[in-house]
């Protein structure tokens, strides 16, 4: 099956590359070390050319071999390597967006091999507090590519749990508005740098009733004055007996995923003016996925669905819009 596109995912900490064929049909994908704050800067000949270029150096080894037999292919990339810290700053493109305005807003660097690597742009929400993302986008338009034909103009609320995590409101096929919460950076830093993390002792296995005990926690009328005080009960109930060691860093995860989902829950209900939440659809890290459906469940969203495949269809689906390749997704 002949290639028709490199798509790549380049973030600060990880490099994932994907050969597609036709469709987005995954042939060949790889991964790496080598996210935009992990690029070596040792000179090396890339394609005839001496280089300390980092983003070079790294997309050499990826799928230098893939360029080598197919010069010519698109290669599209999405992620931080778009960002200030990137390999070249592309604006975000301002929200709401649909595909094709995100397309539109590609950046194009020329690579020493003289290919162009169109790099992705994220989506800006101007407000008085304003948001950003980079490469969720991209997972949330392979998402809406991927769906029925039938229910593609349909509402939805897309979670993309991670470091930042991510929640988007999708009416017909253009995200509308997304909330961010620093959960997954904050657990960690708590567990690392603070008096929180001295009485852990973690386990190899996920211990799913603290887990739930903490996103309990954080639902009861006591969890009403705020992750700020409640994150305290995880060393306090060590220190009077009443919560393992071993059990303390899944509490405190579950507390504070479910802080997160009690305020997420209240702000949609706020601006929707109705008591029933939505349907949820999650993309991202399967373990993590899995706590954060759980919590869901415990804080009555309704039903919660798994994504596959988010990132590389959307760089298909991107790619289709920005005119690199001519095949759209199969419908379903």
């Amino acid at each position: 099956m002949q290639a028709q596109l490199i798509a790549l995912d380049w973030g600060t900490s990880s490099l994932r590359a994907y050969l597609l064929g036709p469709n987005g049909h995954v042939l060949d994908q790889r991964s790496l070390d080598r996210g935009i704050m992990q690029l070596s800067d040792t000179p090396r000949l890339v394609a005839g050319h001496t280089t300390a270029n980092g983003f070079e150096l790294a997309l050499d080894e990826a799928c230098g071999d893939w360029l080598d037999a197919q010069p010519t292919i698109p290669v599209i990339a999405c992620g931080m390597v778009g960002s200030a810290q990137g390999w070249r700053e592309v604006p975000y493109c301002p929200g709401p967006a649909r595909a094709a305005d995100v397309a539109a807003g590609m950046v194009t660097v020329r690579s020493v091999r003289g290919i162009d690597v169109h790099l992705v742009p994220g989506v800006l929400q101007h407000s008085a507090l304003p948001n950003v993302m980079r490469g969720e986008e991209t997972q949330i338009f392979g998402l809406l590519g991927s769906l029925p034909v039938d229910s593609r103009d349909q509402a939805l609320l897309i979670g993309l749990p991670g470091s930042h995590s991510k929640w988007a409101r999708v009416v017909e096929q253009r995200i509308e508005h997304f909330d961010t919460f620093m959960t997954g950076e904050l657990f960690a830093a708590a567990c690392a740098h603070t008096i929180l993390g001295r009485t852990q002792q973690r386990g190899a296995s996920f211990d799913v009733q603290a887990f739930e005990r903490g996103v309990g926690v954080a639902l009861s009328q006591e969890g009403s004055i705020g992750v700020l005080s409640t994150m305290f009960s995880a060393r306090s109930l060590g220190l009077t007996g009443q919560l393992p060691a071993a059990e303390q860093a899944d509490y405190l995860s579950g507390l504070m995923i479910g802080h997160e989902l009690r305020a997420l829950a209240e702000v949609l209900r706020s601006r929707s003016g109705q008591v029933e939440l939505p349907p949820v659809v999650l993309i991202g890290n399967g373990a993590l996925c899995q706590r954060y459906r759980k919590a869901l469940a415990l804080c009555a969203f309704p039903g919660v669905s798994l994504a596959e495949q988010a990132t590389e269809r959307g760089l298909w689906s991107l790619a289709v819009a920005a005119g690199l390749v001519a095949q759209p997704l199969q419908e379903v």
